[in-house]
């Protein structure tokens, strides 16, 4: 069976912790992988809030939309763990960009890997519900936080 294979960029500029709560656990008794992309979901929001931007904005008709996902696990998360997830942008195009994900805890004072993951971002008008160039200022901001 092939795996699927992540390469992490060398470098993260931001990242943030995420405590995990009782309802990212599923019936295994580990952060199930809805709760993984729950996660990710809120440190790419702290990201692109970090960028100076907003996933949805209907009044500067700028917006990104999620077009693709992967993730490879690595390790188990517990309820009460702190994940630190942290995030960087890369692999530009004239439409978007990937974002890279690296999930870790500590846990008897070793850092665990959780998981790595990477999505693809398009922009997007959500007035005309049509994809769009990524912005030049966009794309600088982006690249000054991942690094």
């Amino acid at each position: 069976m092939a795996r699927i294979k992540i390469d992490l960029p060398e470098k993260f500029g931001f990242s943030t912790t995420i405590p995990i709560r009782i309802q990212d656990v599923n019936y295994g008794g580990h952060v199930g992988n809805d709760a993984i992309l729950s996660i990710m979901h809120e440190a790419r929001m702290q990201f692109i809030q970090q960028a100076g931007y907003k996933e949805l904005d209907h009044e500067a008709n700028t917006g990104l939309i999620m077009a693709d996902v992967a993730v490879s696990y690595k390790g188990e998360g517990f309820h009460g763990d702190i994940f630190t997830v942290a995030v960087a942008a890369g692999e530009y195009g004239p439409f978007g960009f990937e974002l890279f994900y690296h999930l870790t805890t500590q846990r008897n004072g070793q850092t665990i890997t959780i998981a790595c993951a990477k999505t693809g971002m398009v922009c997007f008008d959500y007035n005309t519900r049509k994809v769009m160039k990524l912005p030049a200022e966009m794309k600088a901001a982006l690249e000054s936080l991942s690094s």
